[in-house]
């Protein structure tokens, strides 16, 4: 006689359920989050709780105002975006490009050669279906979300000022930095300004003109400023904090005023009114490529990462340095 045996079937983990829970962290907001996904709210609220039985854990507080990531709740987003980033990277192998919904993300200071790099991928890899995002953000939110895989890349600089700090923030959140290229510094400036005229420009120069620089929120210390050099370094008595690129262009020509940056513009996005010149000083800047160093790229990062050496002004395959933070 064959005894009967008994199966216990218990409910588990899925990759819908950690995109979900992905999607409202995103979006903070449980109502918003399901007008995304295409479900009903009772029902991605039930298969969060759900999942949150299972696991043991509170991913959310919620409160009038919202929904808010817990800290046992941030841990495991992190560690949510690395199984669904890996899930991506087994359909891509497997399935081919022709399959499924292209997903990728970028983080990145404000860089006109990085936007171009992104259209490049999209014509590339658009396809019917995508999910594209680029972010461009303050300096440690770009840590953050290559660090918790809310992107796959990070675009930033380190320079001697900001080096030490930025530098012990990716090797603290297990990530890599490679170097696209070294550029001396420039000014931004409207080719109406007074300056436009001079092959190069001083600090003494700029000394009558607003100084633009993108804000930092909290993490305001010259070691996240998008500018290597800031009003510490020389006198600038007047001063303009913005968020976005094309309010900063456009004060750039109403005021008269500048930023400090690589030089390198794209007049096909930004038109013929920003131009570029050397500024007199022997500091330099070295823009790069962040990402999580257990992880293997996607093949849309390693694209990105071929357009984006391609637009940072063609400074070839030679010029490019990889830094391991050990």
């Amino acid at each position: 006689m064959v005894k009967s045996q008994h199966f216990c079937y218990h409910h588990l983990m899925t990759l819908q359920q950690l995109k979900y829970v992905t999607a409202v962290a995103d979006f903070h907001n449980i109502t918003e989050a399901s007008r995304r996904l295409f479900i009903s709210q009772p029902s991605l609220t039930a298969a969060i709780r759900e999942l949150e039985n299972e696991m043991g854990i509170t991913i959310f507080s919620r409160t009038n105002k919202g929904v808010t990531l817990t800290n046992e709740g941030d841990e495991f987003l992190s560690y949510a975006r690395q199984v669904l980033e890996q899930a991506n990277m087994l359909e891509d192998r497997f399935k081919g490009s022709g399959s499924g919904n292209t997903i990728f993300s970028v983080s990145c200071q404000h860089y006109s050669f990085a936007v171009n790099a992104f259209v490049d991928l999209i014509r590339q890899f658009g396809g019917r279906e995508y999910d594209f995002t680029l972010r461009e953000t303050q300096t440690h939110e770009i840590i953050e979300d290559v660090a918790r895989l809310k992107s796959e890349i990070g675009v930033l600089y380190l320079s001697g000022r900001n080096e030490k700090v930025i530098s012990n923030l990716i090797k603290k959140n297990n990530l890599i930095f490679e170097a696209l290229f070294t550029a001396p510094l420039h000014v931004f400036i409207s080719s109406k300004n007074p300056l436009a005229g001079k092959t190069k420009i001083t600090l003494e120069d700029l000394a009558p003109y607003p100084y633009l620089t993108y804000e930092q929120g909290d993490f305001n210390s010259f070691y996240y400023a998008e500018e290597p050099l800031t009003e510490l370094d020389f006198d600038c008595p007047r001063k303009i904090k913005v968020r976005d690129r094309a309010t900063l262009f456009n004060l750039l020509i109403g005021l008269d005023g500048y930023t400090i940056c690589s030089g390198i513009i794209s007049h096909e996005l930004n038109g013929k009114d920003i131009i570029a010149r050397p500024l007199e000083c022997n500091e330099h800047m070295t823009v790069g490529l962040i990402r999580r160093k257990d992880t293997m790229p996607s093949r849309y990062a390693q694209a990105y990462e071929e357009a984006i050496k391609k637009h940072s002004g063609g400074q070839g395959e030679d010029r490019v340095e990889r830094i391991i933070l050990d």
